[in-house]
């Protein structure tokens, strides 16, 4: 038994970023073709030819996720292309600082509030409604959520918008996993902990020492890192593994 996807069809939002495009170049790597969505179009398209180039097969859509009819714009689109997705893997996500630093409840615009809820949490929702009837009728499906480490356990250097939605697909991966487990779909999730990506070098670099001090591995985990692990709930070593968010954090806020 490998963890080869060949044959298999996944869908990766937030395809672009650091563990986006760990986990979709891993998947190509292992056979899968991949289905990407970003809202950086540009990049978006320069990494899908990139890949194209490679001898894979991608197709790209640029659409903002914190809408449903742009969600179900671009699963029209990419499922054209490719086809239904026999994996989903909710990946994008925003962390919004001012100044580089988290607002406190009594600081931050109700707006930032929404657009992180929206493009954290309901584009979840969004993608996973529109991507599992497919997964129902075929009777198989994986679904991967993009947790933290930050919706279980205090985080000061994130706020209170991200932890809430970190935490809330928790309680979506656990509640999917019941529901839908009659049809062979498993639904887990990832909870990384601080990951070597672009979005670090806006955070000044004392914190990122700070939390390598407190890590039990001494380091910062890398985008390849997350994508192994995402891998691993991929395939069909984890067929009977349902409802489980693993931490991939080298040891930082344990619970």
């Amino acid at each position: 038994m490998t963890m080869a996807l060949t044959g298999k069809t996944a869908i990766v939002t937030g395809a672009v970023g650091g563990i986006g495009a760990a986990i979709v170049r891993t998947f190509l790597a292992q056979g899968a073709q991949v289905s990407m969505i970003d809202v950086d179009q540009a990049r978006g398209h320069a990494f899908a030819s990139q890949l194209a180039a490679e001898g894979h097969k991608v197709a790209f859509v640029d659409a903002d996720v914190s809408s449903f009819e742009a969600c179900q714009r671009a699963y029209e689109r990419i499922t054209a292309e490719l086809g239904g997705a026999d994996i989903l893997v909710n990946n994008v996500g925003i962390s919004p600082k001012t100044n580089g630093r988290a607002l406190r409840v009594y600081e931050m615009p109700p707006a930032e509030w929404d657009k992180v809820v929206d493009v954290n949490l309901n584009s979840v929702f969004y993608m996973t409604h529109l991507a599992t009837p497919h997964m129902v009728q075929q009777r198989a499906g994986r679904v991967i959520n993009m947790s933290s480490v930050a919706g279980k356990a205090y985080c000061d250097i994130v706020a209170a918008h991200y932890a809430a939605t970190k935490a809330g697909l928790l309680g979506l991966t656990r509640h999917w996993a019941a529901e839908l487990g009659e049809f062979d779909i498993t639904v887990n999730g990832l909870a990384p902990g601080r990951i070597s990506t672009p979005l670090l070098k806006s955070v000044p670099q004392e914190i990122n020492d700070a939390v390598t001090r407190v890590t039990s591995l001494g380091r910062l985990g890398t985008p390849e890192e997350v994508a192994d692990a995402c891998l691993f709930f991929a395939s069909d070593q984890a067929r009977f593994v349902t409802g489980q968010v693993l931490d991939v954090a080298g040891g930082w806020l344990m619970t």
